[in-house]
């Protein structure tokens, strides 16, 4: 593990202005935070952080980053907080932090939606900034490099399954080979043990029979470039165990039929050396058609830039080989990473596109397993070259098409097309497209993404936005069903529903808008009756009551009165069953029945208070209430109306207020009881006729 001093001294090395009290800061920081925690190997637990920080040095990154991967584990794991590392370390650093940080309760979800919530997380914050994603794929190169010690097999082959679906492509599209190479093989070595070991043993068998062959084949090849005048440098290795187990898995081959088992890096002076030295080795060995790739002219989406070659060398031996700068050379390794820190408007134009298409991807995914089908199509594929007829050029997957590429150009583009031309022939929009493919899209207004579509596009750019557009086209056609229902439910309540009712109906079946409620009904994910409490809440049981009370005869029996003594409802509160009530008696006069809370009872001081109940079948009281109305003409047969539906009987009507553009009425009401009353008060309400009702 590095020292306070050695990696204080390793920042300064590259980055004499760093602050070097901040990072020594940083460095204690997270001692004492992770304190006496310890990882599955014994290490205490901040060996973690500081050789992930370490990491980042080997890369010559910024201070804040260095800084970043000291601390990223501290919130998660420890008892800072964000608001805890803004304040000892800034603003910039806390953002950082925190877009690495893995939320804890990611650790409890399923193991589909844990990897796709872990991946938009930082998906989204990398596309701020890209440092996230590097000290991410440090934390979890370091995290591999350990997995040996997790005693769990089911969660090393978790960890590996992850790494090898999601960090180690993420680390190859952004160009930092190394880390991917690493990640692959120890991924590789989890998840398929016995042909780890298998492959190793091969390995380890050619090694010992091929007496020094790399070195000799390099040499060779040395000696061939200097006879031409050229000054390079030449390397050889064998490929790593998991790219031959690739190759035999795509080739349905076994290990002898593998033949391209040796791999050879050419570093020349300049780019013209790199082209000079291309044509001495195809002039000297015979060459492979089809297996020449020029990725100097045309870089790879992560900027990847190097000429790619195999050769068959003496004896049919088949040898790749690589041709690049030494500059070409340093960036191809360590991608972004390796000119982020004093560069960072110096990206790949590529990158740029590619961060915005998988934020695209994220947004439009419609569930954690889709997302993940997406982001992995996004970023795990080999590459071709196509242009627009403008000469714009477009990389995409082997197998893409032209809806592919029209998606690849723009959403909107994509969306709008109905065929295209590829090298000026119209052809079937499913043609694979070819490398140097010119393309033209014919799009036309009235188009929209067809489902058939999705059996023949391969970019996650493409399918999310089919899918999506279906998505949105099923949901109108649900939601247009919705509405037909929608208007035999609201029929069916004893109110007039407009605009406002239905706003109050969404906010208590806490949706946003109305074609939410209008899909919810057409897909049955709600039922008529929901639909009539939210727009009147006691509607329901007024409809299932209402046929009853127009049968009923009104009486009203009162509880608690001597027998013979007479009483009367207070007209000052009308009463109604269901409120509670009181008794005044005066000398020589019957009792009075108040509700509760009406004011008079202050009143009543040389009175007799009686404790009153309503009897069992008391039913058909007269309730009134003050009724506010826009002042337009039908509102008051609209209420009318409304009374009409509820079976309330207008006992009154009087004009009290005009107050442009509103008229103020007083109403009494013959209902059956309280939560009649009520129920009348939540039809007014909802009512686009009524600016304010209450009961007074």
């Amino acid at each position: 593990m590095l020292r306070q001093y050695e990696l204080v001294e390793r920042v300064l090395g590259y980055d004499p202005d760093a602050d070097q009290a901040l990072l020594n800061r940083a460095y204690v920081y997270t001692v004492q935070k992770h304190g006496s925690q310890q990882r599955a190997s014994g290490d205490p637990y901040f060996s973690h952080p500081v050789e992930v920080a370490g990491l980042m040095t080997d890369l010559k990154l910024d201070q804040e980053t260095i800084i970043t991967a000291l601390l990223h584990d501290t919130v998660e794991d420890t008892l800072a907080t964000i608001e805890d590392i803004e304040a000892n370390f800034g603003p910039e650093i806390a953002r950082l932090v925190d877009g690495v940080t893995k939320l804890s309760k990611i650790e409890q979800m399923a193991e589909n939606e844990r990897a796709a919530e872990n991946l938009r997380k930082f998906l989204l914050a990398m596309s701020e900034d890209i440092r996230v994603l590097l000290v991410k794929l440090a934390d979890r190169l370091h995290n591999m490099r350990t997995l040996h010690f997790i005693k769990s097999p089911a969660k090393r082959q978790r960890i590996a399954r992850e790494t090898m679906d999601i960090y180690a492509p993420l680390a190859e599209r952004v160009g930092m080979y190394e880390y991917m190479r690493e990640m692959q093989l120890l991924a590789f070595e989890q998840l398929e043990p016995e042909a780890f070991a298998t492959l190793g043993r091969r390995l380890e068998e050619l090694r010992s029979k091929d007496g020094g062959q790399v070195d000799a084949i390099a040499l060779k090849i040395k000696q061939a470039l200097a006879e031409s005048g050229l000054m390079v440098e030449v390397s050889g290795r064998e490929k790593h165990p998991y790219s031959i187990w690739k190759k035999m898995a795509e080739r349905h081959v076994n290990f002898e039929q593998v033949t391209d088992i040796m791999a050879f890096r050419v570093i020349c002076e300049n780019e013209a050396d790199c082209y000079h030295a291309l044509g001495v080795l195809h002039t000297t060995w015979q060459f492979l058609p089809g297996k020449f790739k020029d990725y100097i002219s045309t870089p790879k989406v992560n900027g990847y830039r190097s000429l790619h070659t195999s050769l068959m060398y003496e004896n049919s031996m088949r040898v790749e080989v690589q041709i690049r700068t030494r500059e070409m050379h340093q960036r191809n390794e360590f991608g972004l990473a390796a000119h982020w820190a004093y560069k960072q408007d110096d990206r790949p134009d590529g990158q740029v596109g590619w961060l915005r298409d998988l934020i695209e991807i994220v947004d439009a995914s419609h569930d954690a397993e889709e997302m993940l089908e997406h982001t992995r199509l996004a970023i795990y594929q080999d590459r071709i070259f196509a242009f627009t007829p403008k000469g714009a050029l477009f990389q995409l997957p082997k197998g893409a098409t032209a809806v592919d590429f029209a998606f690849a150009v723009h959403t909107d583009l994509g969306a709008l097309t109905v065929g295209a031309k590829i090298n000026g022939r119209h052809m079937p929009l499913r043609t694979p497209l070819q490398n140097g493919d010119v393309v033209e899209i014919i799009k036309s207004k009235n188009a929209e993404p067809q489902l058939s579509w999705l059996g023949f596009v391969v970019t996650g750019k493409a399918r999310a936005a089919i899918r999506r557009a279906l998505r949105m086209k099923e949901r109108e056609e649900v939601a247009g069903i919705g509405r037909m229902l929608f208007d035999g439910i609201a029929a069916r309540v004893p109110a007039k529903i407009g605009k406002k009712a239905i706003r109050e109906a969404l906010k208590r079946l806490e949706m946003e808008e109305e074609d939410d409620l209008m899909f919810a009904i057409g897909s049955a994910r709600i039922s008529d009756r929901e639909v009539m409490e939210a727009l009147v809440p006691g509607s329901t049981a007024e409809i299932e009551e209402s046929a009853d009370w127009a049968r009923r005869e009104k009486t009203i029996s009162i509880r608690g009165l001597t027998p013979g003594v007479g009483f009367k409802l207070a007209e000052c509160c009308h009463p109604v069953p269901g409120d509670r009530i009181v008794g005044l008696r005066k000398q020589g006069e019957g009792v009075e029945v108040h509700a509760i809370d009406c004011f008079h009872l202050a009143q009543g001081e040389d009175a007799d208070w009686l404790d009153l109940n309503w009897g069992n079948r008391s039913q058909g009281a007269v309730g009134r209430l003050r009724v506010t109305l826009y002042d337009r003409p039908g509102t008051l047969a609209e209420i009318a109306g409304l009374f009409a539906r509820n079976l309330a009987n207008v006992k009154t009507l009087s004009h009290t207020q005009d107050d442009p553009p509103f008229s103020s009425y007083d109403i009494d009401l013959e209902v059956q009881d309280l939560a009649h009353l009520t129920r009348i008060l939540s039809a007014l309400r909802a009512s686009d006729a009524v600016a304010q009702a209450e009961r007074i």
